[in-house]
């Protein structure tokens, strides 16, 4: 097992969602749903209370903010709100990521998963 220094805390599932959306862009809250829906599948749905409810954790703990401006201006409502991943956020989505990445290995080793078992 790894050294505590090496587990870290757990993020929520909704706040893997959320972190993984904004990796790659800023956006808004009806963009990250929507891009968490596209990605998974539609296995995903982030209701309002989630989504806002994990964005206000994600922002107290400092893994995103809200940028000074919007990422597409000529395409902006002023009632969105925009949200941008920070560097702390994109380390912590490293180390959940390889949390999981762990869990599988391990998974696979004890044969509860397979290489190549399909869903």
């Amino acid at each position: 097992m790894p050294r505590r220094s090496e587990w870290p805390e757990s993020l929520t599932p909704a706040a893997v969602q959320i972190l993984l959306a904004l990796a790659d862009e800023d956006r808004h809250g009806l963009g990250i749903v929507e891009e968490v829906a596209q990605r998974t599948r539609g296995e995903v749905r982030m209701g309002p209370g989630t989504l806002y409810g994990t964005i206000k954790r994600l922002r107290e703990a400092g893994f995103i903010v809200e940028p000074r401006s919007s990422p597409n201006p000529p395409d902006d409502d002023p009632r969105r709100r925009y949200y941008a991943i920070t560097p702390a956020g994109r380390r912590a989505l490293v180390r959940e990521a390889r949390r999981m990445e762990w869990l599988v290995r391990t998974a696979r080793a004890k044969a509860i998963l397979r290489s190549t078992e399909a869903e």
